[in-house]
């Protein structure tokens, strides 16, 4: 499918809802990730709406916050997501038995735990879910390497990668969760990235 990205881009820049109706209009297979951060139960609900069975895909690391696992809970439970949790080979406790606890980001031994709590098990989601559209909640504002993306985009792979909130700011996020009366969470820890304007590497990746 040979798809004209400027265009599209331009089109649906600032259009979030019609991005997602678009996208699953492609008829491929789709999955929505998440990681149940701030605000996220907004493209939740954005692509629930159109296709209410949609693979919500979840790489649990294991490391959330006791209030993240609750907030996963309820928009899981709000929404009737078709949740799909991924976790790491090792349990976090046969990883720390064995490691330690999280390795800090200057230490050499921290993109080994990456690619244990986060990048594999997306890796296997990929294969086992084989999506040729992926819906992601990244936003320009998160990262340096984020402001550098379109809304649509084809990684080498040929999967679609579609990221309809890219241009909303937290202003306009938080007027769609009151608007649809959504639950929210900000007790939020990546232990991958540590840092809230560092890549964990998925995005890179991928």
């Amino acid at each position: 499918m040979d798809l004209d990205l400027d265009t599209l881009n331009a089109e649906f820049a600032n259009q979030p809802q019609k991005l997602v109706e678009w996208a699953i209009g492609l008829g491929k297979p789709a999955i929505c990730t998440t990681n149940f951060r701030p605000f996220e139960a907004v493209i939740l609900h954005m692509v629930t709406q159109v296709q209410p069975d949609l693979p919500i895909v979840w790489m649990d690391s294991g490391y959330n916050t006791e209030a993240t696992y609750r907030f996963a809970d309820e928009v899981a439970r709000t929404l009737n997501l078709n949740l799909i949790t991924y976790l790491p080979k090792r349990s976090r406790a046969h990883r720390e038995a064995l490691d330690g606890p999280v390795p800090g980001l200057d230490d050499p031994r921290h993109a080994a735990f990456t690619e244990e709590v986060k990048l594999e098990p997306f890796a296997r989601a990929l294969r086992e879910t084989a999506p040729g559209v992926w819906f992601t909640a990244l936003r320009a504002t998160d990262t340096a390497v984020r402001a550098q993306m379109e809304p649509i985009s084809i990684n080498p792979d040929g999967l679609i990668k579609v990221a309809p909130l890219l241009q909303w700011s937290s202003k306009d996020l938080y007027e769609y969760l009151v608007a649809h009366n959504l639950p929210n969470n900000f007790d939020y820890f990546d232990p991958t990235k540590g840092e809230d304007n560092r890549e964990c590497g998925l995005h890179i990746n991928h």
